[in-house]
């Protein structure tokens, strides 16, 4: 029995012993590894690039982060130590140097001009661009960026007084976008912003940097929820409304009765939003949409996507997704094999779009926002050619009108409050990339779209070129 007394006892204290640790470890779970859960911006600063690969403050830079790896020199890399130690001086000796081995580097000549300005007084603009998630539509931004910030240094400054540019990536994450509006809109050096570039990621920040009395101009989205969005909100772009009115006009003088099978993708503001755009406006023409399908539906297949709109009429194929769903609409472009004419929305001009679809995209007509065909002649487009040593597209030309519009804002009054007022006057101008730069009541840029056609040609090494139209 007291064997039986004795077993008992020693269970009881065991039990106790467990649930003692195990009540002490799950508070100490919580207690630190509940840390590596940030609830807002100040705690994910915290937090290391090691512990959490998504870090705020890893996603910010001057030139004291490297953000874009791919293709970074050892002269750079060493730039960028420099820049860290607050070494400017041999910062620039390193980025001249780096940008003579590759001169199309925009974040490198952005990180040059902050280095040459070093601790002096300066005027600080942001740029948020997509680097983690579409290196190359950040690099079409940044040269944008780059281009305007290098010509203002390079004559004086603005009044005076040079410009610096600090690069954020928001990785075309609506999270991380508002993450990185919430430390530009703290930070009170910060007098406007280019950026962001998806729609998704506009929305995000928009509010925020409304709430804060910070301006943004976004170089790229164009959906129209953000029309009106806030008097702090801009856009260097035409919305969808203009796209869409082009697009279906187009459509309609060559197809009297145009009956339009449209591909989008449901998860994009920015392809929502064209999309009933482009059927409001095809509707009153006279056209009609006869069939609609979900480019990011699990059981999306071009080929009986294509046989059914066929079957209900379809005379037209209006690609309107997103730059996510760019594969699957060039599937629609080579299953059609030239078959139903084609329109899209911009986020089909891609090099990709030349190279899948070849002689299959020929005559697909796009509507983007400028083109350096239909302006050849231009200071920019000269300029750019000598700067990046080749030919830039639209996103470099808006991400420069947008630069351009902050610094003709900062020049009237150099203070939050002082470039809204600019921006929001009924005679704002300044001159962008071709046009003018002016804006509607609405935020929106004041400008036509450009439409392109693809045709046979040399200017890519894909054998089809992106033509402009004249209008």
């Amino acid at each position: 029995m007291s064997q039986k007394n004795e077993t008992v006892t020693l269970l009881l204290a065991l039990l106790i012993t467990l649930i003692f640790f195990g009540a002490g470890g799950w508070w100490l779970y919580n207690r630190f590894q509940g840390k590596n859960t940030p609830t807002n911006l100040s705690e994910i600063e915290k937090i290391s690039p090691e512990q959490k690969s998504v870090s705020a403050q890893a996603k910010f830079s001057q030139g004291e982060n490297l953000l874009i790896v791919e293709g970074a020199s050892s002269d750079k890399q060493a730039a960028i130590q420099a820049l860290g130690k607050g070494d400017f001086q041999q910062a620039v000796f390193l980025l001249e140097k780096s940008l003579q081995t590759n001169q199309n580097d925009p974040e490198a000549l952005i990180y040059l001009n902050n280095a040459r300005i070093g601790q002096a007084k300066s005027y600080t603009i942001a740029v948020s661009v997509p680097i983690g998630s579409n290196v190359n539509t950040a690099l079409e931004v940044l040269r944008g960026v780059a281009q305007s910030q290098n010509q203002i240094n390079q004559t004086g400054g603005i009044n005076g007084i040079p410009l610096k540019v600090l690069i954020a990536d928001d990785a075309d994450n609506p999270a991380i976008a508002a993450q990185i509006a919430q430390k530009l809109a703290a930070d009170n050096s910060i007098l406007g912003v280019v950026g962001h570039t998806s729609s998704d990621t506009s929305l995000a920040a928009a509010a925020i940097y409304q709430k804060a009395g910070l301006v943004m101009i976004s170089p790229i989205s164009t959906s129209v929820k953000l029309s009106n969005f806030g008097d702090y909100i801009f856009r260097s772009v035409p919305s969808d409304f203009v796209a869409a009115r082009a697009l279906a006009e187009s459509s309609l003088q060559k197809i009297p009765n145009v009956k339009a099978v449209v591909f989008f993708n449901s998860q994009s503001n920015y392809s929502q939003s064209l999309k009933s755009e482009f059927i409001t406006a095809l509707g009153l023409g006279g056209g009609q949409v006869v069939s609609e399908f979900d480019l990011s539906s699990l059981t999306f297949t071009p080929s009986k996507s294509l046989q059914q709109a066929q079957q209900e009429g379809a005379n037209l194929i209006a690609l309107l997704g997103d730059s996510g769903t760019l594969d699957k609409a060039l599937q629609v472009v080579q299953i059609n094999g030239q078959k139903l004419p084609i329109v899209a929305g911009d986020d089909v001009y891609s090099p990709k779009t030349l190279d899948v679809g070849g002689k299959n995209a020929l005559g697909m007509v796009v509507a983007i926002a400028w083109h350096l065909g239909a302006n050849p002649n231009s200071p920019f487009v000269n300029k750019s050619r000598q700067l990046w040593q080749g030919d830039v597209n639209w996103r470099t030309a808006t991400a420069y009108d947008a630069t351009q519009a902050l610094i003709a804002g900062i020049k009237a009054e150099s203070s939050r409050e002082g470039v809204q007022q600019a921006l929001r006057s009924s005679d704002f101008s300044v001159p962008g990339a071709t046009n003018p730069v002016r804006f509607l009541p609405s935020g929106d840029r004041n400008q036509s779209v450009q439409l392109v056609v693809v045709k046979p040609g040399s200017r890519s090494s894909f054998g089809v070129d992106f033509v402009p139209i004249s209008r």
